[in-house]
């Protein structure tokens, strides 16, 4: 208990740190306590039992350390320019050491012709290499660290680096820390753990990761850490998952009877994928559990979900419930009403529509109608939540798109029942394995991995600004055929920050180019009003409109089969998952379609990349793969409110895809064995968990 109130230390109280320091540590890192810096953990190491010859550097070269003497020091430039320079020199020639503030101090504390360790990253001016603010300590002052032949790297910002508070400041930070806790850190991890899993124990862990005697101690010390951080994301996730299979009883969906069977006889569109065949069984198990169903639907643009959405809710309504699916957007949400409502054609089931812009008379019949039951299925958006939206008897909830609504926004929808209705969240945007386990790990996922026959694989190819006549002559060609265009711009106006294509740039070329009467052309972009945006959008769903010119604002929920060409502009400027999703707004239809990306001349290594990647492949989970490689799992939305109550520490979600699955089943087996952690070895779990998690809203029944 002792120790565990040492690291609840505030972090003004540890010697060399003070207020002002700990306001700026509090603000800029996140380290507030003891434990935050003993969690602060090295984003890369330096050997520093290497020391270069001045005659060897060269500007190539990372980081380096040199020891010798300052000559002398002169001050060079004037305004902003102005800078300290010092002459340092070995056996084997001389460089310059550049200051351009702090001179005053550096001169007072670092005279010429003693021995100095200098490090940092050289460089080259007027053929003299020089090192810009190095770091420097006198040579007899290294026996004083703390025995690290691999020197850690932190972290920092440049409002610490102002205030001296650099990667060495924060690293003597630590090593103080760790000279002051005198008694062990007690373990996180419970013994039979430690010891079956050849784990180093939590107290050296801490000791190695910051101060590693070599690269196996290191990495030991790694494993453990991140082993710890992962196993308990997940033994949360599943802790909720297995808590609500015991609490919450669902509704039995027990029977398939006439709306299931007349749908899939008389209507159903096409015949079903195998992936479509196994996700129906998937769910329709749940269905039947009696426990309450909590699924992520995953499938690519056009892969099927909706028809499975309404598979699923027809069964609901065979066992005497109502279902409603809401949607992020008006135009997605319309999309399903027209999609369900044409499918459902015949047959005696009522489908309405609820959106912001329904009108006084409609909601109220809406209201009405749910509440006598003669209303079976909602389709809507954001006014499902409303409170005098109330249904009769909800039994199935499916959340279109989930990560653009908040958690808090969910619970209400979820909340319309007295016993919690089944939920299907379903998401067109495919997440890598290792993602879905984290993000979702408290739900159970179904994949639709295969397209639906007849979809013809859309082209990809890539132009760049000065090959701009052919891609006109293309877009002539395919209205010639009767075929529509999207074109997309990143940014609505010219931004003097970022060299991009804009959209009204974009407009003046394009019209110039395809003139009226003969072409017409249509705009949208998110400033436009709602109403000016959806009669923009009917002129080119309705096919008036030749070319759509927009924004990203079309990236989700617009189904225009005739449309068969989506040009991207700049397409550096955007992310893989969304290149892939502007993608999928083309190749509804039964023709060939293409996707043009048009970038600069020149582009980034990343950028070329990712352009190689979509020209590559349609496939996108392997895109997501690609993207989670390249960007790291901070870019994808949700993680705050997924059970993840922090940025992970030292684990990383791109590159630990192994230890995620192995601590999975770690965590599975320990809470089949023992659900409630009643095992005295086990109740450590509790604590941990308390600690970790207490701040985190549980959401899990809602995902």
């Amino acid at each position: 208990m002792i120790i565990q109130d040492i690291l609840n230390t505030e972090i003004t109280y540890l010697p060399g740190v003070g207020p002002k320091r700990a306001e700026l540590l509090n603000k800029e890192l996140n380290v507030f306590t003891y434990r935050d810096l003993l969690y602060y953990f090295p984003y890369k190491y330096i050997d520093r039992t290497r020391f270069y010859k001045i005659a060897e550097l060269d500007p190539d070269l990372p980081y380096v350390q040199v020891k010798g003497k300052i000559k002398g020091y002169s001050t060079e430039g004037v305004g902003p320019g102005k800078r300290l320079v010092a002459d340092f020199q070995d056996e084997t020639g001389t460089i310059k050491l550049i200051w351009f503030k702090g001179g005053k101090w550096i001169t007072g504390n670092y005279s010429p012709g003693i021995e100095f360790i200098v490090f940092g990253k050289p460089g080259v001016f007027n053929g003299i290499i020089n090192i810009i603010h190095p770091e420097i300590e006198a040579a007899n002052k290294i026996a004083e660290r703390i025995n690290s032949a691999l020197q850690a790297q932190y972290n920092t910002t440049e409002k610490l680096k102002n205030q001296y508070l650099t990667s060495k400041t924060i690293s003597k930070f630590v090593g103080t820390l760790l000279k002051q806790i005198k008694i062990r850190l007690p373990e996180t991890l419970p013994p039979y753990l430690v010891a079956q899993y050849k784990l180093m124990d939590l107290h050296e862990s801490l000791h190695k990761i910051h101060f590693p005697e070599n690269p196996e101690e290191l990495e030991k010390a790694r494993h453990r850490l991140k082993f710890e951080e992962l196993f308990y994301i997940q033994l949360n996730l599943l802790k909720f998952k297995t808590n609500r299979n015991l609490k919450l009883k669902g509704f039995i969906f027990s029977s398939v009877g006439n709306n299931f069977n007349n749908f899939y006889h008389k209507n159903l569109p096409f015949t079903l994928t195998d992936a479509q065949k196994r996700v129906m069984k998937e769910i329709r198990k749940d269905l039947g559990s009696g426990k309450q169903m909590n699924r992520l639907l995953q499938g690519d643009v056009g892969s099927g979900k909706t028809l499975v959405a309404l598979m699923s809710m027809l069964i609901a309504l065979d066992n005497g419930f109502q279902a409603c699916i809401m949607a992020p957007t008006e135009i997605l949400a319309h999309q399903h009403f027209n999609t369900i409502s044409k499918l459902l054609e015949g047959l005696d089931i009522k489908v309405r529509l609820l959106t912001g812009s329904s009108k006084k008379a409609s909601r109220k019949s809406i209201a009405e109608s749910l509440l006598d039951k003669s209303l079976n299925i909602l389709i809507g958006t954001h006014a499902l939540l409303e409170d005098n939206v109330q249904f009769s008897n909800l039994g199935l909830v499916i959340i279109d798109e989930q990560h653009r609504f908040g958690v808090a926004q969910r619970a209400r929808l979820w909340q319309k029942n007295t016993n919690p209705p089944h939920i299907l969240v379903m998401t067109a945007t495919p997440i890598p394995r290792t993602l879905a386990m984290t993000l979702y790990g408290d739900l159970d996922v179904s994949v639709i991995d295969e397209l639906p026959p007849g979809r013809v694989p859309i082209k990809t190819m890539h132009f760049v600004d000065s090959e701009r006549n052919k891609v006109f002559g293309f877009i002539r060609n395919q209205i010639a055929e009767h075929r529509q265009i999207y074109i997309v711009y990143p940014l609505i106006k010219e931004s003097e920050k970022m060299d991009y294509k804009d959209l009204e740039d974009g407009w003046d070329t394009v019209s110039r180019v395809f003139p009226a009467p003969k072409y017409c052309i249509s705009v949208v972009h998110g400033k436009m009003t709602p109403s000016i945006k959806e009669q923009s959008m009917k002129l080119f769903k309705d096919g008036y409109a030749h070319i759509l010119i927009a924004t990203t604002v079309i990236e989700v929920g617009v189904d225009i089969p005739n449309a068969t060409v989506m040009i991207i502009e700049s397409a550096e400027r955007f992310g893989l998952s969304q290149l892939h999703q502007l993608r999928g707004r083309v190749g509804r239809g039964g023709s060939q379609s293409y996707c043009i990306l048009m970038s600069a001349d020149k582009l980034s290594k990343e950028a070329a990349k990712r352009i190689e990647v979509m020209i590559s492949t349609n496939d996108g989970f392997e895109i997501a793969e690609t993207d989670l490689q390249l960007r790291g799992p901070g870019d994808i939305e949700g993680t705050q409110q997924s059970g993840i109550p922090f940025d992970l520490k030292i684990a990383n979600l791109a590159r630990d895809g192994q230890l995620i699955e192995y601590v999975r089943h770690i965590a599975e087996d320990i809470l089949a064995k023992d659900p409630l952690f009643q095992d005295v070895q086990n109740q450590i779990f509790i604590h941990e968990l308390k600690r970790l998690f207490s701040q985190v809203q549980s959401w899990s029944n809602i995902s």
